[in-house]
């Protein structure tokens, strides 16, 4: 009864604070923000006393937070709602995000960035599959159809799941022979994935449903008959969204078969925390499972099995890794990897299992000046994707005459590619740039051409506009690539509102890609900048590692030095300026923020990383350990320190910003994001607004619906109209 009343005294003045709050706002007076809860928690970390005083935060089912909640989402949407041209821009992103496309599907392990791709359109046995989406459809709709990509047939809507468009899908994989498609949803953005099997001709679903699993989707054994998966153990009642992730098992799941009858087949409590990713040759002899290590992001092991022994064993393939193996194919016994063992850019190795001794391993396709970061083996070849000065380049190599053919692209872009079996003659890949929506191809492996199969048309005249790379130096003086898009003629006189992107971590290169939401940012006069900061993978596996752990403020550096380098050569100015960036790339903006206030107008950190003392004890974050170090080691804990985004807020004069995040959010929890914001707002000196909007069932950006997406870059285009003091073309 006491609990219940003090509940309700905190939701009352709370939801006071918060009228206020809005009534100061349309005032024009400086914001007065709710009152977070407080508590008096001090932890003691190697001897240091730390205080977390809005630990109730990471709660966020407790009522007193969301009643902190419910409080910042009306003053925030209501400080939107007020800036007169929010309702323009949303009109014109409705009208840019109305056309016919077909996305990438991807599947992400985020503590190894194992990635799963299907490039819109894909092909199993004689069977061809298509992901379209006709406009302002929230989730993009799988289609069967013929081998030029015509008479689609529905085969998978998600938009059936769920009226607001909240359940998508999360995984796809077909049968060897196309006949039958596992297919995982997730709902309200969660990482959680949950399988069932449709009968691709009468597009029936069979009755068994698969829980608790995420980043692997499942690989069919040869004889269409089953599959291998990883599940995780069910969190605790109540944790789903906090609870550690740990303890993945590699199950074998026979189709036909309830879930609970499924083979246990592998799991490594020596790397609890790991990621799984199970990997079947083509003959169905051999089961390869990939282990990322959490303590080292440079490496994994791969372990292996002969499914044709009288007694098989899983054994290690590679006990001593010395860097990072990704499965590329195999050709019976001989397996095909892209690894940075021995080459920190990559190269092509060839390991026959039967044999399978290091001193046996073959190099197939030697390192090069470009970062290899995609192989696979069809027909003889193998496709190679690199990344030249962070863009797409492509060749074909022929296993048999040792040749190279390129695969040419229009333009500085980007290429995903759709998985495909060594014996198939065909490849699938999209191509898209800032500019240019992605357009479908196939690649006939005989002739090594290309042909369109479907290309996205929009009503936006990318002839206008113009995509530069540009080469600046950082701090310590290292070269890093910028690209910069803008309209032709944009005067360099520092006035033109800019957005500055970057991400630099987890061995993720970014490249180019393209969205309706930039088209619009660029047609309101913006220019656009994406940096290819350190810690990403851009230039191998050296810059990655030049920006990991004891490396990380190398990434901030880089990040400062772009901004410092867009003023200095007149493409903006500090009140003209705003960075921008999500997850690892929120915690890159946090740490930016409070280490250089004085150099930017305004900041949007989105589902950030922000605790770095507590970020392990949520979810996926044991899986970070090896990218950012572990709070609970002394030396790691001194350089966490140093930037934890959380930690280094300080009263100042900050510049506005706007926080995202979602309340369903499992991967970084929405504590990063709700501490962060009621500490930076509590610390703020200056008039400008410190704002956190709230998404509710979304996650962390996965099968994000289309109309929330509209919503969102509303909202964001029209805070940096207001902060940045802009009249866009409308």
């Amino acid at each position: 009864m006491l609990r219940d009343r003090l509940a309700r005294k905190t939701l009352a003045a709370l939801a006071a604070a918060a009228a206020m709050c809005v009534a100061l706002a349309e005032s024009g007076s400086a914001l007065v923000y709710p009152t977070a809860p407080r508590t008096n928690q001090v932890d003691d970390y190697h001897g240091r006393q730390i205080a977390d005083p809005y630990r109730t935060l990471e709660d966020t089912d407790n009522p007193a937070t969301r009643a902190w909640i419910e409080a910042e989402v009306k003053l925030t949407g209501q400080w939107l709602a007020a800036i007169p041209q929010r309702d323009a821009i949303k009109r014109r992103l409705t009208q840019l995000f109305d056309y016919e496309r077909y996305p990438a599907a991807a599947l992400t392990n985020f503590s190894h960035g194992f990635i799963w791709s299907y490039a819109g359109a894909f092909s199993a046995g004689s069977h061809y599959f298509l992901l379209r989406n006709s406009g302002l459809q929230n989730q993009s709709v799988l289609y069967t159809v013929d081998a030029q990509g015509n008479r689609p047939l529905v085969l998978l809507d998600p938009n059936t799941f769920r009226k607001d468009g909240t359940a998508a899908l999360c995984g796809l994989a077909p049968s060897r022979d196309g006949s039958l498609l596992a297919f995982g949803t997730a709902q309200a953005g969660s990482d959680w994935c949950e399988w069932r099997i449709r009968n691709v001709e009468s597009g029936q679903d069979l009755p068994e449903v698969l829980q608790w699993t995420k980043d692997a989707a499942p690989t069919w054994t040869a004889d269409n008959r089953a599959f291998y998966y990883v599940r995780y153990p069910k969190p605790p009642e109540g944790q789903l969204l906090t609870a550690v992730n740990r303890n993945p098992q590699v199950m074998l799941h026979r189709v036909g078969e309830a879930a609970d009858r499924d083979q246990f087949v592998y799991e490594d409590p020596a790397h609890a925390d790991s990621g799984l990713g199970p990997v079947l040759s083509a003959d169905g002899r051999w089961l390869i499972v990939h282990v990322d290590l959490p303590q080292n992001s440079s490496r994994n092991m791969l372990y292996f099995e002969d499914l044709s022994a009288a007694s098989p064993r899983m054994a290690p393939l590679t006990p001593d890794p010395k860097g990072l193996y990704d499965y590329a194919g195999s050709q019976g016994s001989r397996i095909y990897l892209r690894t940075t063992d021995g080459a920190p850019k990559g190269r092509v190795i060839a390991i026959d299992l039967s044999r399978p001794g290091r001193e046996h391993w073959e190099e197939v396709v030697a390192e090069t000046p470009d970062s290899l970061d995609h192989a696979v083996l069809a027909s003889g070849r193998l496709l190679l994707s690199y990344l030249h000065n962070a863009h797409a380049r492509a060749v074909l190599y022929s296993l048999e005459t040792k040749t190279t053919s390129e695969v040419a692209f229009d333009g500085i872009g980007a290429a995903n590619w759709s998985p495909a079996e060594p014996d198939s003659s065909e490849l699938f890949y999209s191509f898209v740039t800032f500019t240019s929506p992605a357009a479908l191809y196939r690649l006939d492996l005989r002739t090594g051409r290309s042909t369109v199969l479907r290309h996205s048309q929009l009503s936006f005249d990318a002839g206008q506009y113009q995509t530069d790379q540009v080469f600046y130096p950082s701090k310590d003086g290292t070269q890093v690539s910028m690209f910069l898009v803008h309209r032709k003629g944009t005067p360099l006189d520092g006035r033109n509102p800019t957005v500055l992107y970057g991400y630099g971590g987890f061995n993720v290169a970014i490249s180019p890609s393209f969205s309706p939401a930039l088209v619009e940012w660029l047609e309101m006069g913006g220019v656009y900048a994406e940096a290819n900061l350190r810690g990403g993978a851009e230039y191998g596996e050296a810059w990655h590692l030049a920006g990991a752990r004891h490396n990380k403020q190398n990434v901030f550096d880089d990040f400062i030095a772009a901004a410092e380098w867009l003023i200095h050569n007149r493409y903006t100015s500090t009140p003209k300026l705003a960075i921008f960036g999500g997850s690892n790339g929120g915690l890159l903006v946090g740490a930016c923020l409070n280490q250089r206030p004085d150099l930017f107008g305004a900041a949007m950190p989105a589902v950030g990383v922000m605790d770095m003392l507590r970020f392990h004890k949520f979810t996926a974050g044991a899986g970070w350990v090896g990218e950012y170090g572990s709070p609970d080691d002394p030396e790691d804990f001194k350089t966490l320190l140093a930037y934890s985004p959380l930690h280094n807020i300080r009263k100042a004069n900050y510049p506005a910003t706007l926080i995202t995040t979602s309340d369903h959010d499992d991967r970084v929890v929405p504590g990063h994001s709700f501490k962060y914001a009621a500490t930076l707002q509590e610390a703020q000196q200056g008039a400008a607004p410190i704002l956190i909007r709230i998404e509710t069932r979304a996650g962390h950006g996965a099968g994000t619906p289309t109309s929330k997406t509209i919503e969102e870059f509303a909202d964001r285009w029209a805070f940096l109209v207001k902060v940045l003091d802009f009249n866009p073309k409308l």
